[in-house]
Parts: structure tokens; C-alpha cells; sequence
């Protein structure tokens, strides 16, 4: 029946076992797309910062207009003292204005039109100086092929911020002058005009128009135009492209490096954990980082710190589960034999004999389960639990005088020697911590012998890693301990008496809850044999050491 229900058990778990995960390719894993991904949001907004917000048009803008005028101004008045003729009204000299501005330098990006007042045009500087406009035509490449050179990269790199920057700029640049109106205000308001505008070519032209004027008469209007703004500015962003490459290029590495020392250990942790879940009574290693001196290093240590207590709790369990069983199959086999004997016996004092190991059996087997029970539940009322100050001494003392007072005749005297303190506080849980001190007396009082007496010594002024704690002694007359056994009389089960001890009186587990009890309080419990002088054993100690209160 009982493997009938563990096997229901354990098809119930089987179906609530969630299938396990394929593993991704870590090329293709979230965190290595969020690596990637967040360094290159850095990195593209530095590009788009530095291409966009930080550009040079403007300043070279401003600056190109500046130069313009100045040099209309100095063209203006040569055209004026030159090129002008008659008095007192003043006329243009076409003639004589086209040789000047032969005569005169002109700059390579700077194109000069001279203009009447009724909008003719006098004198072009590219057409005097025969100068061509040269445009590169597109190579000529194979249908379908794909030729990745330097050049063809900058191409495409400066078209893809013409297409995303210049528009926006270009939407509003085209509401500006044209030439002609440009050259119309000019005249109208006698002064210079400067104006930004988009050619035939798609290209960005700076001019600045000034009146050719003598005195108070204007003879013409004198047009200087720029069109290599942009082309600065393609020069500085062409320039600015072998960095950007690199960056990224920088960027792609770091991020893999990223994920090869980080995604990779956390996937080979996560795998690992699940290799745990799946290992059943297998034990499934836990990669060992510990040699990274970084989070992962420790989470790896953690991890598998974590697995050993895992698999340590669980053979526990098997253990104590074995060690219940064992325990409880010795009485029922004795009940069992006792009853089977019984109807057989007609001698009435054997049949008295028979119902007392029946009587007796029965109370082992109810102290047994009470204390099993006890055991099963004392992790979860310390995990649940927070300790709070209790006064160790009233404890003590109640309990002593709790044990005067049911006392019967032949059992063992309980003695409390009081601490010099009133009181005298440690952090527990005060039902459990009164639970150890219970078990060691019962344990004392089972191994004294009639009329007996056990001492219970407190201590306020002991030491216990360096700070004060508060160290508790039961002493009893008992056969003591053998030396072998004094660690492992802490061990559950442990069933081993001395002469003279009544079997079955105890389970055999408060010593071993006595221990976790103090331990989970951050405190020592350790077993000794005193000695009579003459080399003989006069009882056994039992030693608790607590931390005191200390308030924050």
C-alpha cells in the first residue's frame, strides 16, 4: 500500500514536470541581443549626435556669407570707380565691367553675376573664364554585380544622410529668395541681401547680392554665389567614416566578448541547474567559477553551495526516513509478539508480563511519534519564526521549578544555580530554546540514579567567537558517556545506553533537536565527562553557549 501511494506520488509530479527547454544557439540568446543592442543604441546615437546635432553648416554658412559680402563690397567699388561712365547721371559701362571682373580673382568656389537694374544679365565669372562644370559619371559596373570599394562606401554613406538629414532642410530652405527676387530686394532696398537656396543640382547655394550704386543711383546689382558648403561638409563626414567603422566594428567585438564571458557561464549555470532538476537520485554537477573574481564567480559558488545543501537535506531525509522506520518496526515487532504469545499463555503471571512489555511498547511507540513529529516540524518553525529577547534566567528558573514540582519520589533532584545578573537576555525563540533545556534535563534525569540530583548552572560572562554569551551547564551522577560517543550522541536514532539505563525511556532524537535548535540560534552545544579525581567518571556535562542581546 505504502509504494502504491509513493508511485501515485510520483506519476502526480511526472505530469506537473513542465517539458524541458531546447537550448537557443547563444548567438541568437536574449541576453546577447541586449548586449548588442545596447551598445549600439550608445553608439548610433553618438553617430547621429555628432553627424546631426554637431554639424559645421551653420557656423560655415554664416561664414561663407561673411566672406561673399566682403568680397561683393571690394568687387562693388572697383565696378564703381571703373566701370561706371557720365555726369551727372551715372551709367554702367557693360564692357568695361566684364574686363574688371576678368581682371579681378575670383575664388574657385565663388561664382559672381553681374545684373542691370532691369534684370539682365552683364557678366557671368564662369563664363569669362571658361570655366566647365565637370560631373563624374557612375562606373560601369556588370548587371547584377556587387563591388564593395572604399569609394562606392563613402557614396552610399554620405546619399544615406543626404536622404534622412537634407530633406528636412531642404523643405525649408525652398521657401527662401530666388535670384531674382533676391536681386529685386537687393535694388529695392539698397543694401545686401543675403539668401540660401537648393540649385537644379540638388546642391545647397549661399549668395549675397549688393547694389552697384554711385552716390544715390543704382546701376546694377552685383550677385556672388557659393555652392561648396556641402561639400565640406561631405568632406568632414567622409572623414569621420573610418572612425565610425572602427567603432563599430569595436563595438561588435565587445559585445561578443561580452557574451562569451557573460551569457556563456550563465547559460552553462542554467543548463547545469537544469540537469539538477532532471538528474533524479543522479547527482548533477554544478560548474565550478569560483576563479572569476567577479558576479558570476559568486552566483557560481552560490549555486553550488546551494546544490550540495540541497542533496545534503535530501539524503537527510532518505536517512531519517530509513532511521523511522527501523525505529518503529522494533516496537510493533515487539507488540506483535506479544500479542501472537498472549493467547497461548495461561500462566497469570506471564500473561501480566506480556501486557506490561504491551504497555510499555506502546508508550515507547506514542514517544516515538510525538518526538518524530516534533523533529518534522522544527525546520519550518525556524524558518518561520524571529527570534525576540528572552530572559534566559526566568526561563531557567521557571523550568527548574516546574520539574520540583512534578517531581516523583526516587527521581532526581533538579538544582538551578542562578547568574550574579537579575536577568540575562539572549536573541531566541523562547518555546524552542525551552525545548533544548527540557530534553537535556529529561536525559539527565534518565541516567541519574534514584535520589539523585541534576545541576543547572548559568553563566553570563562566557565568550563564544570573540563576543559575550551566556554558557549553560546540566550536569548529572549518571555512568557518563563513552568517549567515542560523545559527538555522536547529537545523531538522531542514537540508541546506545550505558549499564543501568532504562530502554526505550527515550526516541533516541532530543539530543539531535536539542543541537539544531541551538545551532539555528547561532550557538554551541558539545557533551564531556567529568572525572572524580581518581580517574573515574562522576556524570556527563552538557554544555550550551548562546549569544547575548545585543540591541541596535
Amino acid at each position: 500500500m505504502a509504494s502504491d501511494i509513493v508511485t501515485r506520488i510520483a506519476d502526480r509530479a511526472q505530469r506537473r514536470r513542465k517539458p524541458h527547454r531546447p537550448g537557443r544557439p547563444l548567438a541568437f540568446s536574449a541576453l546577447t541581443r541586449m548586449i548588442l543592442l545596447f551598445n549600439l543604441a550608445g553608439l548610433i546615437i553618438l553617430i547621429v549626435g555628432a553627424l546631426v546635432l554637431n554639424e559645421m553648416r551653420e557656423g560655415l554658412i554664416e561664414a561663407r556669407v561673411a566672406s561673399l559680402r566682403g568680397q561683393g563690397e571690394l568687387i562693388a567699388n572697383v565696378l564703381i570707380e571703373d566701370a561706371t561712365r557720365g555726369e551727372p547721371i551715372a551709367q554702367l559701362d557693360t564692357d568695361e565691367a566684364r574686363q574688371v571682373l576678368t581682371q579681378l580673382y575670383i575664388p574657385e568656389f565663388a561664382r559672381v553675376r553681374l545684373f542691370t537694374t532691369e534684370g539682365a544679365l552683364v557678366a557671368d565669372s564662369w563664363r569669362l573664364s571658361d570655366r566647365v562644370r565637370v560631373r563624374d559619371l557612375p562606373p560601369i559596373g556588370e548587371g547584377g554585380g556587387f563591388d564593395l570599394d572604399a569609394g562606392r562606401l563613402e557614396e552610399a554613406f554620405e546619399g544615406a544622410l543626404r536622404s534622412t538629414v537634407d530633406p528636412l532642410r531642404e523643405r525649408r530652405l525652398t521657401r527662401d529668395l530666388t535670384l531674382e527676387e533676391e536681386a529685386a530686394t537687393a535694388i529695392a532696398r539698397g543694401e545686401a541681401v543675403a539668401a540660401e537656396r537648393i540649385n537644379e543640382d540638388g546642391e545647397r547655394v549661399i549668395s549675397v547680392s549688393l547694389p552697384v550704386q554711385r552716390v544715390r543711383a543704382v546701376l546694377g546689382v552685383l550677385t556672388l554665389e557659393a555652392t561648396d558648403v556641402d561639400a565640406i561638409v561631405s568632406a568632414e563626414r567622409r572623414a569621420l567614416l573610418p572612425f565610425i567603422l572602427f567603432a563599430i566594428v569595436v563595438t561588435i567585438l565587445t559585445s561578443l566578448l561580452l557574451t562569451l564571458f557573460i551569457a556563456q557561464p550563465l547559460r552553462r549555470l542554467a543548463v547545469a541547474a537544469d540537469q539538477v532538476r532532471h538528474a533524479g537520485p543522479r547527482r548533477a554537477a554544478i560548474p565550478d567559477l569560483s576563479h572569476r573574481r567577479d558576479d558570476i564567480g559568486d552566483l557560481s559558488t552560490s549555486l553550488k553551495a546551494m546544490t550540495e545543501a540541497l542533496y545534503d537535506r535530501i539524503d537527510a531525509i532518505e536517512r531519517f526516513a530509513a532511521d523511522v522506520s527501523h525505529e518503529i518496526k522494533n516496537p510493533l515487532t515487539s507488540i506483535r509478539s506479544a500479542v501472537e504469545t498472549l493467547p497461548n499463555t495461561k500462566d497469570p503471571e506471564s500473561r501480566e508480563k506480556l501486557l506490561a512489555v504491551l504497555v510499555s511498547d506502546v508508550g515507547r511507540l506514542d514517544r516515538l511519534i510525538t518526538d518524530i513529529s516534533r523533529a518534522s516540524r522544527l525546520d519550518a518553525e525556524l524558518a518561520r519564526e524571529r527570534g525576540e529577547p528572552v530572559d534566559l534566567q526566568a526561563m531557567l528558573a521557571d523550568i527548574a521549578d516546574l520539574y520540583e514540582a512534578v517531581r516523583k519520589d526516587g527521581e532526581a533532584r533538579i538544582v538551578f544555580h542562578r547568574a550574579e545578573e537579575e536577568s540575562v537576555f539572549v536573541t531566541a525563540l523562547e518555546g524552542l530554546l525551552g525545548q533544548v533545556f527540557r530534553n537535556l534535563l529529561d536525559n539527565a534525569r534518565t541516567f541519574s540514579p534514584a535520589g539523585g540530583q541534576v545541576t543547572m548552572t548559568l553563566d553570563a560572562h562566557a565568550a563564544m567567537d570573540g563576543g559575550p554569551a551566556a554558557k549553560v551547564t546540566v550536569e548529572d551522577q549518571g555512568p557518563g558517556i563513552p568517549p567515542e560517543n560523545l559527538e555522536t550522541v547529537f545523531e538522531r536514532f542514537y540508541t546506545e545506553r550505558p549499564p543501568g539505563a532504562v530502554f526505550g525511556a527515550h526516541s533516541g532524537l532530543g539530543l539531535s533537536i536539542a543541537r539544531q535548535i541551538v545551532e539555528s540560534h547561532g550557538g554551541i552545544i558539545a557533551a564531556e565527562n567529568m572525572e572524580d579525581g581518581e580517574g573515574g567518571v562522576r556524570g556527563a556535562r552538557f554544555t550550551v553557549l548562546l549569544p547575548l542581546h545585543t540591541a541596535l
